[in-house]
């Protein structure tokens, strides 16, 4: 079970992306699709570390872009407002929404029942959980958090990549797919409580989504609320063995100017690229990585609240061409990272595995034996 919390302002927030003056008087550059129509204010000085790195601490939760899809013009993409005939009629080059369609977004999400003030007014305190624990998420022009390629989808995989995803398995169905579970490695490592995996660790969930930058002398750590992983990158080129493997890579990080870009490579491979928890993933969470998988990050600050988050996918084995995400992240000094509470402690995939031998042998509640391990 993944645990978090939340108040009566988990509703969508309608704050609207307008350039940001730093003082009184200061001419603010103009917004442009660029930079997503937020400004760099005229004058404005990037802070500095006490050290003299660009200094980009701070909490920048994922929700920010959390109902925008990651696809452009996907079918199962849903979303506040989403129009069902607008997929059809979309067109896969539009990067923006125009003034008029995003006023609409914003009036349609205004118009979302807060759930759980409801319930909590009513006393239903189950109900107010499971509406409560939703992070508040904010409408955004973007028609896709994917930028490369330039309709906003995801590349077709290689021969091999399709088999291992046929190879996948997880609680998350393929559609018409019957599940059955009989082993640990019916599961995949988001069910199991290890990692997200990348480069989906880097987009947003419905909860949980909390990105804290730390910095030090020498290296940054991205800290992630869902499955608490902390990133470590140190800012050098020392070589990494080539037999060191992780889940979440090997990080080395260096400034362009005042851009942080983190490559990290040497994946453990097993990890779905995305998933279907992202608006406008391919279902079923079979995206498969490879030990051969390298992801380029950039951070770039452009103002006091606002940094410009890029992130390239490059997998040879598993994708017919890169791809590259890129959207805005606000700074949150008042989100509350919380503790990721997972798997009840560890009886959740047992009891599946329990259930699915009692069904297929039609006891209900029956003990259907022991988990292979």
């Amino acid at each position: 079970m993944h645990i978090t919390y939340c108040t009566a302002t988990c509703v969508v927030s309608l704050a609207v992306l307008t350039p940001l003056a730093k003082g009184q008087g200061r001419q603010a550059i103009p917004a442009s699709e660029a930079n997503f129509f937020i400004g760099t204010p005229a004058g404005w000085v990037h802070p500095k570390t006490p050290w003299g790195d660009p200094d980009l601490q701070g909490i920048w939760p994922l929700n920010h872009v959390g109902v925008t899809p990651l696809q452009r013009c996907f079918a199962r993409q849903r979303y506040p407002g989403a129009d069902p005939e607008r997929v059809q009629a979309c067109d896969p080059h539009k990067l923006f929404l125009t003034e008029e369609e995003f006023k609409t977004l914003k009036e349609n999400a205004s118009k979302m029942p807060d759930r759980y003030a409801t319930a909590a007014k009513e006393g239903e305190a189950g109900r107010a959980l499971v509406t409560g624990i939703v992070d508040p998420m904010t409408p955004q022009r973007q028609t896709s958090l994917i930028s490369d390629p330039p309709d906003g989808k995801l590349p077709e995989m290689t021969p091999e990549g399709k088999r291992l995803a046929a190879e996948m398995k997880s609680t998350w169905p393929l559609p018409g797919e019957n599940l059955v579970f009989d082993s640990y490695h019916d599961f995949d490592l988001w069910d199991r409580c290890i990692t997200r995996g990348m480069p989906v660790s880097m987009f947003p969930f419905r909860y949980n989504n909390g990105v804290q930058i730390i910095q030090s002398p020498g290296q940054v750590v991205i800290f992630l609320e869902m499955i608490h992983d902390a990133r470590i990158v140190p800012l050098n080129d020392a070589p990494v063995p080539p037999a060191v493997k992780q889940w979440m890579g090997v990080s080395r990080g260096h400034w362009e100017g005042n851009t942080l870009v983190v490559e990290t490579t040497n994946f453990r491979a097993g990890a779905s690229m995305t998933n279907t928890a992202v608006i406008a993933s391919p279902p079923g969470n079979r995206f498969p990585t490879s030990e051969q998988m390298k992801i380029t990050e950039k951070f770039t600050r452009i103002n006091d609240d606002f940094l410009i988050y890029e992130i390239k996918d490059e997998d040879s084995v598993v994708l017919t061409h890169s791809w590259t995400a890129r959207f805005p992240l606000k700074r949150d000094p008042d989100y509350k990272l919380l503790e990721y509470g997972c798997q009840e402690d560890n009886h959740v995939v047992p009891n599946w595995i329990s259930t699915s031998r009692a069904e297929r042998a039609g006891k209900p509640g029956a003990n259907a034996g022991t988990p292979r391990q």
